[in-house]
């Protein structure tokens, strides 16, 4: 890949007061692309399938959230076309001014149905979806409470917010409720946030304790569900049907380029509460809504995944299969139980290099390291889909097999 600093002129002098000084300074990307360790924004040529072009190489798939393979689905691509035609390229507009179109409402009130809530809302992305809710709830002085390894969007979120954070360990109940305890006293409106699955992990968080102490010091939950809505749970509906705990979650948001195939984000909760958010939210209102096409492919995609569950159940044989075949070798896949399957490497170089190997074997897969893993567990993040063939599956655990054990990874 293309040494940017090397491709461009000169670098001017250096100046402390001049804003641009820490790019002119950072070399660590460079650094990487020149050893040939730069494993991200790696451009796909085409896609059949689970195989992709990288410069005329084909290689399988192992690290797309394309969770039933539905982008691959020729309904969902067809479904698109229809409202090209009807409604154009583009909304050119925030929803809050000429951008609701009839699409966007009737995908509202079916997702709202579909996930047994009384309303929905979507936003352009997933990302959006975060800082809209977080920023518009939660106001000066009202606290929420974070588990560490909630997904970046959720803490910008929160940055926007005029509210106080809290962070409790990684799935540790206890320090959750330490921290409950210690502003039990503050008549203040409380929300306590996690990742229903965690997005690097594949760890499901434990809804019914979080929601246990949310009743006992009268705070509201949030899930963010991008992870599992579609896949978890015995109709798809996410987290909470998983652990049979739908009434007793507040909030569910998420997103559509996970299981929906498709793009942008959603907020499902009481009808005054999404309300409040449609006609607060600054994320929201100055953001141009989602185009047509992709609302229409959306929506094909709801009603797929609603309507036929084989593609969950593929899916999770699938993962099931995935995940013991690594297992079996050795590896480490953490406490995953979601639809991602990790494999825990270590430190940073050793990441990389594992990486590199496994990608000049032909697998797509990439490695994940700090900000979005804690340092010392950089890992390889994969996720099968209902659509790999055992074959595909052979072929990966094949290729971590040689790598792993020259690596000295695995016995």
């Amino acid at each position: 890949m293309t040494n940017s600093k090397t491709a461009t002129a000169a670098v001017p002098t250096l100046d402390p007061a001049d804003i641009f000084t820490k790019a002119y300074n950072f070399e660590q990307a460079d650094d990487l692309r020149n050893a040939g360790l730069f494993p991200y924004f790696q451009p796909l040529g085409g896609q059949i399938g689970n195989e992709v072009n990288v410069n005329g190489n084909r290689m399988v798939m192992v690290c797309s959230n394309d969770y039933l393979g539905l982008s691959q689905d020729r309904r969902v691509q067809q479904a698109g076309i229809p409202a090209l035609e009807e409604f154009g390229t583009s909304c050119t507009g925030s929803r809050f001014l000429n951008g609701t179109l009839s699409l966007h409402e009737g995908l509202e009130r079916d997702l709202a149905k579909y996930l047994n809530k009384e309303d929905a809302l979507t936003f352009s992305t997933g990302f959006l979806g975060s800082l809209g809710v977080l920023s518009a709830l939660v106001g000066r002085r009202e606290i929420m409470y974070f588990d560490r390894e909630n997904h970046a969007s959720l803490y910008d979120g929160a940055r926007l917010s005029w509210g106080e954070l809290r962070k409790f360990r990684h799935g540790d109940l206890e320090h959750l409720e330490f921290l409950l305890k210690k502003d039990a006293d503050k008549a203040v409106g409380k929300l306590i946030v996690t990742d229903g699955v965690f997005s690097m992990s594949g760890e499901v968080a434990d809804l019914p304790g979080i929601i246990e102490l949310a009743r006992k010091y009268g705070a509201r939950v949030l899930v963010d569900d991008a992870h599992s809505t579609g896949v978890m749970g015995p109709n798809g509906r996410g987290t909470a049907e998983h652990f049979g705990v739908e009434d007793e979650v507040d909030l569910i948001i998420g997103t559509f380029s996970k299981a929906f195939a498709s793009v942008g984000g959603f907020l499902a909760g009481p009808a005054d509460v999404v309300d409040y958010v449609k006609c607060m939210a600054r994320p929201f209102i100055f953001t141009a809504a989602l185009p047509p096409a992709q609302v229409a492919s959306t929506h094909e995609s709801l009603r797929i995944l609603s309507s036929e569950p084989d593609h969950r159940e593929r899916l999770w044989k699938r993962v099931a299969l995935f995940r013991e075949g690594l297992s079996a070798l050795g590896f480490d896949t953490m406490k995953s139980e979601g639809p991602i399957v990790p494999v825990l490497i270590g430190d940073f170089d050793h990441a990389l290099g594992f990486w590199k190997q496994v990608w000049d074997h032909g697998v797509f897969a990439l490695p994940a390291v700090p900000p979005a893993v804690p340092p010392g567990e950089c890992l390889i993040r994969m996720a099968v889909n209902a659509s790999h063939t055992r074959e595909e599956i052979d072929r990966v655990l094949a290729v971590f097999a040689e790598v792993g054990r020259a690596t000295r990874m695995i016995p």
